[in-house]
């Protein structure tokens, strides 16, 4: 039928009605309450299981990640099945969002596996805000755990971020995980100096400070007999947060006990001899 003939009077109304607007406008309000109550039924599906969460021992910022992931994919599972209704080919759609998801990953492989780490700290938790850390070739206090990096304070007071996947990848050191520590000092005399004399006096100033622990029993002895000195071993046990200051001073307290007492501090030299044939 030309355009220009066309009468309208040939258009049957009723077929058109019944063939067209009642099968796609019941599709489309079929769609729309598909999109409607599957909304509210995600958003009760993700606060239930926030809820639920929450009641665990996951950290928060974790349970609000994983509520955002899971409220975005039950929306696009409702997305897809009010299109399906409508009559839209879903599977090209699933299709494009999958090659795009897959660029998507390619593009930001770097931040995934940063952002993977972040939740296996999160979840296995080797270390936590407060806590001293050697990690990821940084050393500080973490101040705060996030999902792509984690922020640390460095004894001299300078914040480093450090990427979440340096860290989990490599070996972490959690020096204030225990509640004691040992520390461990290394004392060289001579040879020529009394050696009972000097486990006495070493032993006298760690029974002197308060903050050394009584149990475990502070462990003084010969650990080697250098080139040029006898090495003593002293190692007391004290709480993790005196164990900076206590091992301070006690390495100034030894110094002047020793000087003290006419121990002396040996330090590598050499003998040179002098031929007087070659003079």
């Amino acid at each position: 039928m030309e355009l220009g003939n066309f009468d309208p009077s040939q258009l049957d109304l009723e077929k058109l009605f019944v063939d067209y607007v009642i099968p796609y406008g019941t599709n489309f309000i079929f769609a729309i309450a598909i999109f409607l109550i599957g909304s509210f039924i995600s958003k009760l599906i993700v606060r239930a299981i926030a809820k639920a969460l929450g009641k665990t021992n996951l950290d928060e910022m974790l349970i609000r990640f994983v509520s955002n992931i899971l409220r975005w994919v039950l929306l696009l599972i409702v997305i897809v099945a009010a299109l399906d209704q409508v009559g839209v080919d879903t599977t090209s759609f699933i299709a494009l969002l999958g090659a795009a998801g897959l660029a998507v990953g390619l593009a930001l492989k770097d931040s995934l596996q940063n952002f993977a780490s972040g939740v296996m700290l999160i979840l296995f938790r080797p270390f936590q805000a407060g806590d001293f850390v050697e990690a990821g070739g940084a050393e500080g206090v973490v101040e705060e755990i996030r999902i792509f990096s984690t922020q640390m304070r460095t004894p001299d007071n300078k914040t480093v971020i450090v990427p979440n996947s340096d860290i989990y990848s490599g070996k972490i050191v959690n020096v204030t995980a225990r509640d004691t520590r040992r520390i461990d000092l290394v004392i060289g005399i001579g040879y020529d100096d009394d050696l009972r004399l000097a486990k006495q006096t070493l032993q006298k100033i760690v029974e002197s400070d308060e903050r050394i622990l009584k149990d475990p029993e502070t462990f003084i002895a010969v650990g080697e007999l250098g080139a040029s000195s006898v090495d003593l071993l002293v190692r007391p046990w004290v709480q993790t947060s005196d164990y900076f200051a206590t091992k301070c001073d006690l390495t100034e307290r030894i110094k002047l006990a020793f000087d003290d007492a006419g121990i002396s501090f040996p330090y590598p030299q050499m003998d040179v001899h002098l031929d007087p044939s070659n003079s």
